[in-house]
């Protein structure tokens, strides 16, 4: 009864702790499905936690995984690899900005997902845009009412996130958390 701050972590406790595939959108030349399909062949060979997401999505719709060569990896940008004789990029806005894709309305796109705490993943194929594909780690169903809970109780929420900021504002706002600590490493 003396409780008057509780501090709850983000990662597995208010969200689901797994990241998933939440939006797909496409140039007109290619379905959601074939972007999907091009997008898992390049991520099966990484080891990046958004690889995982996708390759969830992929197999969720029963898609052929086929296997790619010239696989590389770009630290803190994305991948690059050959699939059917054509080169795709898989990867950041800084990688597409690197390699001059034409973005045309998906740099737009992609600060709206950003906005909503969610990773847009940019898949192009030479110097052209071929769609986004959107992960995010989603809030359990569950949260908004324990939340609600605490604070019917006189209790203030605080959520605690390695995340960047702007990933934060948006469970804090979809929830309405009062405080939240982002950016924070392990050992603090």
């Amino acid at each position: 009864g003396k409780i008057n701050t509780v501090v709850l972590d983000k990662t597995g406790t208010i969200t689901e702790g797994k990241p998933r595939v939440t939006d797909i959108f496409t140039t007109k030349s290619i379905s959601e499905n074939q972007l999907l399909e091009i997008a898992a062949a390049l991520e099966k060979p990484s080891e990046h936690p958004l690889s995982e997401a996708i390759l969830m999505e992929a197999e969720s719709r029963s898609l052929k995984i086929q296997p790619v060569t010239d696989f590389q990896a770009i630290p803190g940008q994305g991948i690059e690899a050959t699939l059917n004789g054509t080169k795709y990029l898989a990867g950041n806005l800084k990688l597409m900005t690197d390699r001059k894709v034409n973005l045309h309305e998906f740099e737009a796109m992609s600060d709206k997902l950003v906005d909503e705490g969610k990773t847009p993943l940019f898949i192009a194929g030479d110097k052209d845009i071929l769609g986004i594909i959107a992960v995010a780690d989603v809030v359990k169903p569950t949260s908004k009412e324990a939340i609600d809970g605490f604070r019917a109780l006189g209790m203030e929420v605080v959520m605690l996130t390695g995340d960047h900021a702007k990933t934060a504002a948006a469970i804090q706002s979809q929830l309405g958390i009062s405080t939240v600590v982002a950016e924070v490493l392990p050992h603090d």
